[in-house]
C-alpha cells in the first residue's frame, strides 16, 4: 500500500513538473525574444538562448517618457479599484447570506440577471458619461469594473455560507452586535482566502484593462499602461508597414517590430507574474472552496 502511494506520488510529481514547464516555457521564450537582436529573430526564429542580446526594444518603449506616468496611473487604479471592488463584493455577498433579510430574493435575482445579460457598450457609455460624468477622470478607469462582479459575488457568497459557522454569527446577533459589526469583526477576518482570490482577480482585471482608457479617456495624463502599450504597438505596426511599402523590407531591420511586440508583452505582464506566487495559496484555496455548492 505504501509502495503504491509512493508510486502515485512520483507519477503525480512528474505530471506537475511537466505542466509547470509547459507554463513557464512560453514566458521564458517571450522574455528571451524581447532581448534578442531583430536580425537573429528574422533569420533563426525564436530561441531560448539569444545569439546576440539587444535591448533596443526596451529602449524604444522607455524612450517614451509617459510610460512611467502610465505605470503610476495603472498602479493607483489597480490598488483603489481592487480595494473598492473587494468592499462592494464582500458586502453584497454577506447580505445574500443574512437569514430573513427583506428583499434578498430581489437582490439575488438582480445579481444572477447581470451574469446572463448586459446593457451593451453604448448604453453603458451614455450612463457613465451623462449620469456620472466620469469621462476624462481617473474614476473612468475604476468605476466600470467595481459593480460588474456577479461571478465574484456568487463564489464569495458560497464561501461565506460553507466556511463561516452560522451558529457563531447567530450568537453574535443575540448578543446585540450589529450586522456591520459582525461583517467587519467576524466575517472578514475568517475570509482571507476568498478575499485574496477575488482581490487577485480584480487586480488582474484592472491591470490588463485598456478599453476603459479607449472609451472614456482622451487626456494623455490619464492613460493606463496597457492602453499606452496598445497604442505603441499599433504605431509600430503602422510604421513597419509604411516602411515596407516605401523603402523595402531590407530597410525595416532598424525597427525591431518583432522584439517590440515581445517587449510590450513583457512590460505589461511582469508585475502580475511577480505578484502571483504571493497570492497562489489563498487564490487556489478560495476559488476551490468558494465554488462548492452547499
Amino acid at each position: 500500500m505504501v509502495k503504491n502511494d509512493r508510486g502515485f506520488q512520483i507519477f503525480a510529481n512528474i505530471i506537475l513538473i511537466i505542466l509547470g514547464v509547459s507554463v513557464i516555457f512560453p514566458i521564458l521564450l517571450l522574455l528571451m525574444a524581447s532581448i534578442s537582436a531583430e536580425s537573429d529573430i528574422m533569420k533563426y526564429g525564436y530561441s531560448l538562448v539569444p545569439k546576440h542580446i539587444d535591448f533596443t526594444s526596451y529602449k524604444f518603449i522607455f524612450s517614451e517618457g509617459s510610460v512611467f506616468h502610465a505605470y503610476f496611473i495603472t498602479i493607483i487604479v489597480t490598488l483603489v479599484g481592487t480595494l473598492a471592488s473587494i468592499i462592494v463584493t464582500t458586502m453584497i455577498s454577506y447580505t445574500l447570506t443574512v437569514p430573513g433579510l427583506p428583499g434578498k430574493r430581489i437582490i439575488s435575482f438582480y445579481v444572477l440577471f447581470t451574469m446572463l445579460f448586459s446593457g451593451g457598450l453604448v448604453p453603458s457609455y451614455m450612463s457613465w458619461c451623462n449620469l456620472f460624468h466620469i469621462k476624462n477622470t481617473i474614476w473612468a478607469l475604476i468605476f466600470p469594473f467595481v459593480f460588474v462582479s456577479a461571478f465574484h459575488i456568487m463564489i464569495t457568497r458560497t464561501y461565506f455560507q460553507n466556511n463561516i459557522p452560522q451558529e457563531i454569527l447567530e450568537s453574535a446577533r443575540m448578543d446585540g452586535l450589529s450586522e456591520f459589526g459582525i461583517f467587519f469583526t467576524m466575517v472578514l477576518p475568517l475570509s482571507k482566502p476568498i478575499i485574496a482570490t477575488i482581490g487577485f482577480m480584480k487586480a488582474l482585471m484592472y491591470w490588463n484593462d485598456w478599453k476603459n482608457s479607449l472609451y472614456f479617456i482622451t487626456d494623455k495624463n490619464l492613460v493606463s499602461i496597457q492602453a499606452l502599450l496598445n497604442n505603441m504597438l499599433t504605431n509600430v505596426q503602422y510604421l513597419s508597414q509604411s516602411m515596407d511599402a516605401s523603402l523595402g523590407a531590407t530597410d525595416t531591420v532598424n525597427i525591431p517590430t518583432l522584439g517590440i511586440r515581445m517587449a510590450i508583452a513583457v512590460v505589461g505582464m511582469i508585475p502580475m507574474v511577480v505578484l502571483y506566487p504571493f497570492f497562489q495559496k489563498y487564490y487556489m484555496e478560495g476559488l476551490t472552496v468558494g465554488a462548492v455548492k452547499g
